[in-house]
């Protein structure tokens, strides 16, 4: 046997150098394949690759400070607005214990109370008053809270009218809140108090923006010929892992990272996808801090009655010189019923046929940008108004861009998801934009209308990246309204949704105020128009869901239309 191995050698080698002659004389005939079987097989590698092979994910270092302060150096007027921004958010509760809290020593809303606090008068209620509830929190032993941080919120409803209200709550710091609400229609009003989270679950939840915002991760797929690779994308990355790939914004400085692929170039990626949600965040004790109809969005039951009478407002206001004290509850409408009813002096229009949308669209171009809360007003138009034809962009399905026209009316409807951080299936790469930089695109004018909703995707990341996303938004706005101060923009704030313990580590409807609270201060003293999606959820008898249902869109797409053709002031 050991004698015939150098005659199956040669043979081995003939038959290496036939295949090398056979190769290099149909080298053409190869270069020469069809164009569309190529493209088939690279469509067929690259299913396999995102299907069967795993993508590595890096361990995440917990640097408190590395994800939040990326990007440009912010001025001394910018960092003095973010202290400013961050102090305004703090959340009160108890001083971190060094192992978790044991469940049974949580805040419980079976055991909690709440109690309906009388007037000066009496129990005597009129419209124009203000009713103020008393909340005081027990945990699963029915003992008193002793310090705040609780997640309440309370709604004022009811049912028989179609009418509702958010309220306002005030946490006194020792274990009691106070719920206060405007007392707005006459006849009956229920009052609800929701436990959202524990302090304690809300103390997890602060733990997990500040340390794991790679909790949500991304990919990007690169293509070269016939090479592909997969890597894991972020807004911030630990950079002494592997080289990466920098796609920080040239105009805005906005930070994005991938790894780079180990055969391929940085300048061959191709698309951006949500990759995932990373699992065992918390501990076994953590997770129950999180329980669907346990700890979760559960009402919290009162002590004596849950509803008032209202009566209607007081003769001697009515007819005195003297105003009343106004309300200093930050409403900004109510329903009744089952219509929204603005607070802040715009008059909210019915457009129930959508021939009064088309005249008031008229010669008008939309630009929506933002997350899919806002690409859900769109459908809702293009569903609503047959003259609004979309134009087929063949963008993928819930990802966009999408574009829809009536030439008839000359009217022109956009929407353009927003930059990442973006948890959509798969966007091209070369349509991902930042709004700011669409923004400073737009010529805008007197028949322009910007709709702008971002929110939703910022949840898992430190409050720092929102404000510097919305600093670049607010000054693209700024040079938008000096060169066409005619221009419309409308700010879709965030809303409530849905919430079990998967959602809430990610999405919760904590993190979700968090950064409703700073883009609100940050446009207060701007020239844009709120659509306070937050009280209109919040109010209205229907489920929180992050898209919420259509009942609330149309109250929401007529304020938008309420906005762009205000009702005429009688003279």
């Amino acid at each position: 046997m050991c004698r015939s191995l150098p005659k199956y050698a040669l043979i081995f080698l003939l038959l290496a150098l036939s295949g090398l002659i056979f190769v290099l004389r149909n080298i053409h005939t190869v270069e020469s394949w069809n164009c569309h079987t190529i493209t088939s097989l690279y469509q067929l590698q690259s299913r396999i690759q995102s299907s069967f092979i795993p993508v590595n994910l890096p361990t995440f270092y917990h640097n408190r400070t590395f994800c939040a302060h990326l990007g440009q150096k912010p001025s001394p007027e910018d960092e003095l607005e973010e202290r400013y921004l961050l102090d305004s958010i703090a959340w009160p509760g108890p001083s971190p214990p060094s192992t978790p809290t044991a469940l049974r020593f949580t805040s419980d809303p079976v055991h909690s109370l709440f109690a309906i606090l009388p007037t000066k008068k009496g129990r005597e209620w009129h419209v124009g008053d203000q009713l103020e509830v008393l909340v005081q929190m027990h945990d699963f032993q029915g003992r008193p809270k002793r310090y705040g941080g609780d997640f309440l919120v309370g709604r004022l409803h009811s049912p028989e009218l179609g009418a509702g209200v958010a309220g306002e709550v005030l946490d006194h710091k020792n274990g009691f809140y106070s719920a206060l609400f405007p007392l707005l229609w006459v006849g009956s009003a229920q009052v609800e108090i929701t436990l959202v989270h524990s302090s304690e679950a809300v103390a997890v939840l602060q733990r997990l923006r500040e340390e794991r915002p790679d909790r949500v991760f991304f990919k990007s797929l690169f293509r070269l010929g016939y090479l592909s690779e997969t890597t894991v994308c972020n807004m911030c990355l630990p950079p002494d892992q592997q080289p990466l790939c920098n796609y920080t914004d040239l105009y805005t400085g906005e930070p994005w990272y991938c790894y780079k692929p180990k055969m391929l170039s940085c300048d061959t990626r191709i698309n951006h996808a949500k990759g995932g949600y990373l699992k065992h965040l918390i501990t076994n004790k953590e997770a129950l801090l999180f329980q669907s109809g346990v700890n979760i969005k559960v009402h919290i039951h009162a002590s004596g009655p849950d509803r008032i009478n209202v009566l209607p407002q007081r003769k001697e206001i009515e007819s005195s010189s003297i105003k009343p004290e106004p309300l200093k509850l930050a409403s900004s409408g109510y329903y009744y019923e089952d219509t929204w009813r603005p607070l802040s002096g715009v008059t909210m229009r019915q457009f129930n046929q959508s021939s009064a949308i088309v005249q008031c669209l008229k010669n008008k171009v939309i630009n929506m940008y933002g997350d899919s809360t806002v690409r859900q007003w769109f459908e809702y138009l293009i569903a609503f108004v047959p003259e609004l034809k979309e134009f087929n962009l063949h963008s993928p399905k819930n990802v966009g861009p999408f574009m829809a026209v009536d030439s008839t009316h000359n009217i022109l409807l956009k929407y353009r998801c927003h930059g990442p951080p973006i948890r959509f299936t798969t966007v091209l790469s070369s349509e991902m934009r930042y709004i700011s930089n669409e923004l400073d695109g737009l010529s805008g004018g007197p028949n322009t209308v910007v709709v702008l909703s971002i929110w939703a995707h910022f949840s898992t990341f430190p409050v720092e990246a929102y404000i510097r996303r919305l600093r670049h938004i607010r000054r693209a706005i700024i040079r938008l309204l000096e060169r066409a101060p005619g221009t419309l923009v409308v700010i879709r704030s965030a809303n409530l949704q849905a919430l079990d313990q998967e959602v809430s580590l990610y999405n919760s409807d904590w993190f979700s105020l968090q950064l409703d609270k700073v883009l609100r201060a940050m446009f207060k003293e701007m020239d844009v128009l709120l659509m306070d999606a937050w009280q209109m959820t919040l109010a209205h008898h229907l489920p929180h869901a992050l898209h919420p249902p259509p009942a609330i869109v149309k109250n929401m797409i007529d304020m938008l239309m309420s906005y762009i053709c205000p009702a005429k002031k009688k003279i």
